[in-house]
């Protein structure tokens, strides 16, 4: 099984067995579980997925103009090169599930369990994530994040690896063991509900300058 691995977390990446072909598919919205899976290179005006199960499979360069996914299962799935605007994902869980070179701009991820999830050279600028649970390993390796928002999510034993975190928000939630090191965070928000993140000692000068920011001290020279 193939695995990444960075600082000593280790995320399960999607199985596929070498001896099955996956099968072409024309449509993801089945109401019953699609399994053994490729859909690519489809080009939507909108894509609604409700109750559904994605078992196996890979989805390639999907561009969508609107995306809305609820209650949806996925297990053992890959989504390279897609594009999803103004996406809504709501309610679902992903295991081992990995993104390579998505756009998810302004995204609202709402209710969502993760084990095992790998977000690799993905743009989540302006993203929502409300109320994410992380139950295994989650990865953002290369990703940018700016001025995208976490709330209430639990992030623990998560890793952020090499992204940009430019005006991200950290609010409210559980961030133990967070491993934020390899990231520039002097620009990052909600510094105060960072308790017992992971960050070398390079970092703190960092941390100092985004907490200085959050309070809007005003430095001032003697008259």
């Amino acid at each position: 099984m193939d695995r990444l691995t960075i600082r000593g977390t280790t995320a399960e990446l999607p199985a596929f067995d070498p001896d099955i072909e996956l099968a072409p598919t024309r449509s993801l919205d089945s109401s019953e579980v699609t399994s053994g899976f490729v859909y690519e290179g489809a080009n939507l005006r909108s894509l609604d997925l409700d109750a559904i199960k994605l078992i196996t499979g890979q989805v390639r360069e999907l561009r969508t103009a609107r995306a809305e996914f609820s209650d949806v299962r996925a297990d053992s799935v890959e989504f390279s090169g897609c594009d999803f605007s103004s996406l809504s994902w709501t309610e679902s869980k992903l295991s081992r599930v990995r993104f390579t070179n998505c756009k998810m701009l302004g995204a609202q991820l709402t209710g969502l369990t993760l084990e095992n999830v790998v977000f690799a050279n993905c743009k989540l600028d302006y993203a929502i994530l409300d109320n994410v649970k992380a139950t295994g390993p989650v990865v953002f390796f290369g990703c940018s994040l700016a001025e995208s928002e976490f709330e209430s999510c639990d992030l623990s034993n998560t890793v952020f690896d090499g992204c940009s975190l430019r005006l991200t928000e950290f609010g409210r939630g559980t961030y133990q063991g967070c491993d934020l090191r390899g990231n520039d965070l002097s620009t990052i928000r909600g510094v105060s509900n960072l308790s017992r993140v992971a960050i070398d000692q390079a970092q703190m000068i960092q941390l100092a300058e985004a907490l200085v920011a959050d309070l809007r001290i005003d430095f001032r020279e003697d008259d």
